[in-house]
Parts: structure tokens; C-alpha cells; sequence
């Protein structure tokens, strides 16, 4: 029953075009499929940067303000266990419609970069979450490569605990997600 409700609850959303990746309740937490994430991904920045105003992927790594700008996707269906980077072999299929996406978006568009950010929840120190948020990009990078994602078009990095979707200093599955930006416009380059 519970399943159901979960369930009418996201059609209605969808009905309505108010579907959040991120809104579903924890049971409910689906995988993008191909063609949403290609929506997302392939959707213009909230913002237009001049190409004389681009920076260096170092930078975009560190301003915040400019990786918002960027289309991006929260992928939080990837369940890391606590404390881990490692994707069960399970959730393989998970990464085949991210790359599936990817790849449309390349053959698209030719030359593109993606950053893919990792993050954790907040238990731990500051320094070990860090270490763990870029264990969880990698693995995820990885992942796609084996679908088929040319390396050249991913870059890394992890943000520890600083960028929580669900605050709280306990353990929190929501906080432990990737994200992946079309980080093309922003970088010089490209």
C-alpha cells in the first residue's frame, strides 16, 4: 500500500511538471532515466559567460557560484553504503543511463566537459569526508568510462561534507550523491 501511495504521489508530481530528482521520498528514489538526464545535462547555463570571462577548471573546481550556473543533475539513486565509494554491481544500470546520456550529449555536440562531484553526510572529520567525496567521484568516472565515456570529457573532484542537501550532523543517504555538471560553457577551452 505504502509502495502505491509513494507511487501516485510521483505521477501526480510528474502530471503537474513539478518532479524533483531529489523530491521522491527515500523508498521512492528512482534512477533518471537517459532522456531525462539528457534534458537536464543538455539544457543551456542559468547564466550566459562570455568566452573572455571563462576560467580554468582549477577555478570552476573552487567557486561555487560559477558550478551552479552550470546544468547539473543531483544523482543520489546511487547507493553508497556509509563510510564507502564502492558502486554495488547491482546498480551498474544506474551508470549505463548517465553514460547513455552523456555520449547522446557528446555526439551532440562534439567537444564537452562534465565535472562529477562527490559528497558525503557529515559523520566524520572533515579531512577523511573529503577523501571518501573524491574516492565516490572517481569511482563514478570510472564507472563511466567502462559504459563507454571518453576520460577527456570528466573531471573529478569531492566536496566532503560542504555542500549538504539534508542538514544534519548524522548519518544521511541524501548527502551521500554525486553530481554531474555540463561544465562546457564555464571553462576556457571549450
Amino acid at each position: 500500500m505504502t509502495h502505491c501511495l509513494h507511487r501516485r504521489a510521483a505521477l501526480a508530481a510528474l502530471a503537474g511538471g513539478a518532479l524533483s530528482l531529489t523530491a521522491l521520498p527515500a523508498t521512492a528514489q528512482s534512477t533518471p532515466s537517459a532522456a531525462e538526464l539528457l534534458d537536464r545535462l543538455g539544457a543551456d547555463p542559468s547564466r550566459v559567460i562570455m568566452p573572455d570571462a571563462r576560467v580554468s577548471i582549477g577555478e570552476l573546481k573552487r567557486r561555487r557560484d560559477l558550478r551552479r550556473i552550470a546544468p547539473s543533475v543531483d544523482i543520489q539513486s546511487i547507493n553508497f553504503a556509509f563510510g564507502s565509494a564502492h558502486i554495488p554491481r547491482r546498480e551498474s544500470w544506474k551508470l549505463e543511463e548517465i553514460a547513455i546520456a552523456m555520449k547522446r550529449i557528446l555526439r551532440r555536440r562534439g567537444r564537452e566537459l562534465f565535472l562529477i562531484e562527490g559528497h558525503t553526510d557529515a559523520v566524520g572529520s572533515n579531512a577523511a569526508n573529503l577523501r571518501l567525496s573524491q574516492a565516490r567521484a572517481a569511482s563514478v568516472a570510472a564507472g563511466l568510462a567502462r559504459h563507454g565515456v571518453p576520460w577527456r570529457a570528466m573531471e573529478t573532484t569531492g566536496y566532503g561534507e560542504e555542500d549538504l542537501l539534508v542538514p544534519t550532523q548524522r548519518a544521511e543517504w541524501r548527502n551521500r550523491r554525486v553530481t554531474l555538471r555540463r561544465v562546457t560553457d564555464l571553462v576556457i577551452g571549450y
